[in-house]
């Protein structure tokens, strides 16, 4: 059966996704390009920065194990558009920062706590409600997939979608820091924070379950539900424990997984910025080619991570099997940016380019990890697993940024920040290897989950 007879509406489907993913990056990416101004204009030091940070990464790990419980309630229809609500108001609220800080800041010193100046009080604040927000995507579009897609289609999919984050990565820095010299930093946040209800629209209007779905054929249902895999799983819809699901293997694989690897993306989406002013002075306009191609190789990656598998599949592997072999190979780019910094005095694109290679793996092995748990769980846990995994992911993250901001303080009052660095690309570098045979050790062959 050819792809004109079975219909290309699940691809649809799939462009909101990538449409929703660009939004989220798009808005947690604006105080990481803002941060250089902000630093200088209200007297942040790097833990400080961390700190802001850090409740974004720690909100976010927990409300992901509690978005993917919501999802799997609500339905994916219901609960992503709940969440894109919360998340565009925390990105806008991002603007009325220092008058938050000050009334909570003000409630605190009654407390005797003055723990955090004004503006680093109002950030954290703005980056929990948005962090809280943000949490339904990555449950939401991967339940959407796992819906719309047969699971040898699933990593391709989700490699599509998941390129958004590059999107939105390239995006934010060719609009705000043009916004932020024109308008103001508040406006950077108003405006990209109002992107996300746009797109709320399209939502409504063209997503519903496949089985309730008028602009799907049925050749084209009958596709996506083809597969032995899918005809041998439990249809119960009943709710499936977070104690149960943490007793299978694959459960922890898959959360491994992700608390190794996520912080990774965490540290360079949030911290490159800094290092491109700290190593090289370069700031607002200065950093936006350098970044915009370091995400758009990224992008690349995450869509050739996509389809690597597919290449494994179609010789005869098993969908999980094939994408750990892709895994394996995959997880030997980012240790090329072990020579970013012994190689950053020849040029500031040695750095990037290296980097580049790092984040394209990162995209490329975070568009296979997610599909692992559609390979194995059925989907009604989708949802839950993913956000298990995702609050694994988040507190690596925590970890990254609040080592990270140590490490430059550190070695910046000894006059050599650089060494800061070097650590940290060091641990990026090794940590997919690290994963992988974890992972592999834990499921070590194919083996889905049929008794839920």
């Amino acid at each position: 059966m050819n792809q004109t007879t079975i219909g290309k509406y699940r691809w649809t489907i799939c462009a909101l996704l990538f449409v929703a993913t660009t939004v989220n990056y798009l808005d947690r990416q604006v105080l990481s390009l803002l941060q250089p101004y902000l630093a200088d204009r209200f007297h942040w030091s790097n833990s400080d920065y961390a700190n802001i940070t850090a409740v974004f990464q720690f909100v976010y790990a927990f409300s992901m194990l509690f978005a993917g419980r919501i999802i799997d309630k609500l339905g994916t229809k219901k609960g992503y558009s709940l969440a894109i609500i919360i998340w565009s108001a925390g990105a806008i609220v991002h603007a009325l920062a220092i008058p938050i800080g000050e009334g909570i800041t003000t409630v605190l010193g009654w407390a005797g706590i003055t723990a955090f100046s004004v503006s680093v009080m109002g950030f954290m604040f703005s980056r929990a409600v948005l962090a809280f927000g943000e949490a339904g995507n990555f449950p939401s579009a991967i339940k959407a997939t796992a819906e719309y897609f047969p699971k040898k289609e699933r990593s391709l999919a989700t490699g599509i979608f998941n390129s958004g984050t590059n999107i939105g990565a390239i995006l934010a820095p060719l609009t705000v820091p043009w916004i932020r010299v024109n308008w103001g930093w508040e406006t950077a946040f108003i405006i990209i924070g109002t992107i996300g209800l746009l797109w709320l629209i399209l939502w409504l209007y063209f997503y519903e379950r496949p089985e309730k779905q008028k602009r799907l054929s049925a050749e084209e249902f009958n596709y996506i539900n083809s597969g032995e895999e899918e005809k041998n799983e439990n249809t119960s819809t009943e709710k499936v424990s977070w104690l149960k699901l943490l007793g299978y293997k694959q459960t922890w694989a898959f959360t491994l997984g992700k608390l190794l690897t996520d912080g990774v993306w965490w540290f360079f989406l949030f911290w490159l910025p800094a290092y491109m002013k700290a190593q090289f002075g370069m700031v607002d306009h200065s950093i936006v080619i350098p970044l915009a191609v370091l995400y758009t190789m990224s992008m690349f990656g995450s869509i050739f991570g996509g389809w690597l598998p597919m290449h494994f599949i179609k010789k005869g592997y098993k969908a999980y099997d094939g994408r750990m072999k892709a895994m394996l190979l995959i997880a030997l780019f980012p240790l090329i940016v072990l020579a970013a910094q012994p190689f950053g005095y020849i040029s500031f694109w040695i750095p990037v380019l290296l980097i580049g290679v790092g984040t394209s793996a990162h995209q490329a092995w975070s568009a296979n990890i997610f599909t692992t748990v559609s390979d194995m769980f059925p989907k009604k846990a989708v949802g839950s697993v993913v956000g298990i995994g995702g609050m694994a992911g988040g507190l690596g993250g925590v970890f990254m940024s609040k080592l990270g901001g140590a490490l430059f303080d550190h070695y910046k009052a000894l006059g050599h920040v650089e060494t800061g660095y070097t650590i940290m690309f060091a641990i990026c570098a090794v940590s997919y290897l690290i994963a992988w045979a974890i992972m592999k050790t834990l499921v070590p062959k194919y083996k889905p989950i049929t008794d839920l």
